[in-house]
């Protein structure tokens, strides 16, 4: 014992002797170093600057969204637009609009302060009362014509409107006009689709079975091949009789539309013939306004003409 007690002293006194002190744990908590912070010489110090610019937009600036507004139940001011053809036309025909002008006619509505609502939104503010924004249309498109989808529907996306396209169900995947797939991805957009007979024939001049067919006929088709609802109707060539109204109430539908019209006034005394203003091929932006019950700035209408005065008015019910 006494051995190894002479042995432990005498590893003591050689560490002391070279200097070394004994070996004492420590905790892991006291073995942090302190390192001083690096010295950065002023002339080396990175100096960064920032010049705020200003990026174009490629889109065009919102306008700021008013609040909605309670309209109805009865009348309701709501100007409907009707157009049948998007393109250039062969022949000069009234029923052409050229997509230069459609857009011109687009782009007032916007700057304007217009938003498109669709027919359902339309006829519960009639029958119930709806919130409605502040300046609201309805654009519609007869027939189904091919430049439907290929002209109108990109405009109409590019200023954040929608519509209702009024289909003839016989017409459906003919040669120049809209296909099922066409029609859907309209309506997939927010596009309404209503029906506008089966062979666009004058219901006026046909037997009760033939009315039956044209307008009971062509709501069921449609919801067939399209598997969506069809709840409008519109007349062709805007032609009505007792038997046709008769016929619409009894296939269901909650509305119809005329052909004619010169005020943006709607209400329950015209559910069923609600009033449409053609848009025809020599209407340009100034007499396009004609029509409209809200005015906007004149700056977005050609200078060469003074700016039409117009007050919303209403329609003597018949």
């Amino acid at each position: 014992m006494k051995k190894i007690q002479i042995l432990t002293l005498g590893i003591i006194f050689l560490l002391t002797a070279c200097g070394g002190t004994p070996f004492t744990p420590t905790a892991l908590s006291t073995l942090t170093s302190t390192l001083p912070p690096p010295t950065v010489t002023a002339s080396v110090q990175p100096t960064l600057s920032f010049t705020e610019t200003s990026i174009p937009s490629p889109f065009p600036t919102p306008i700021p969204t008013e609040a909605w507004i309670m309209q109805g139940p009865g009348d309701v001011t709501v100007p409907i637009i009707l157009y049948h053809r998007i393109d250039v036309s062969p022949i000069n025909s009234r029923y052409y609009v050229t997509p230069g002008k459609f857009e011109e006619q687009m782009k007032l509505l916007r700057d304007w302060g217009y938003t498109s609502i669709t027919t359902t939104m339309l006829i519960q503010a009639i029958n119930e009362g709806a919130e409605l924004p502040p300046r609201p249309f309805l654009l519609t498109i007869d027939d189904g014509n091919l430049d439907n989808y290929t002209n109108a529907f990109p405009i109409m996306q590019k200023y954040g409107f929608t519509g209702v396209l009024y289909l003839v169900g016989n017409y459906i995947g003919a040669q120049n006009y809209m296909n099922v797939e066409q029609v859907l991805e309209m309506h997939n957009a927010g596009w309404e689709v209503g029906s506008h007979s089966m062979s666009h024939l004058d219901l006026t001049k046909l037997e009760s079975d033939a009315i039956r067919t044209e307008i009971v006929g062509s709501r069921e088709t449609l919801e067939e091949i399209l598997g969506i609802p069809v709840l409008t109707f519109a007349y062709p060539f805007g032609f009505k009789n007792e038997s046709a109204v008769d016929y619409i109430k009894f296939a269901g539908y909650i509305g119809a539309m005329g052909a004619s019209g010169y005020t943006p006034a709607q209400g329950m005394w015209n559910l069923y013939y609600l009033q449409r203003v053609e848009i025809k091929g020599s209407e340009d932006a100034k007499t396009f306004t004609r029509f409209l019950p809200w005015q906007g700035d004149p700056s977005f209408l050609p200078t060469d003409t003074p700016m039409p005065s117009l007050t919303p008015s209403r329609t003597p019910r018949p």
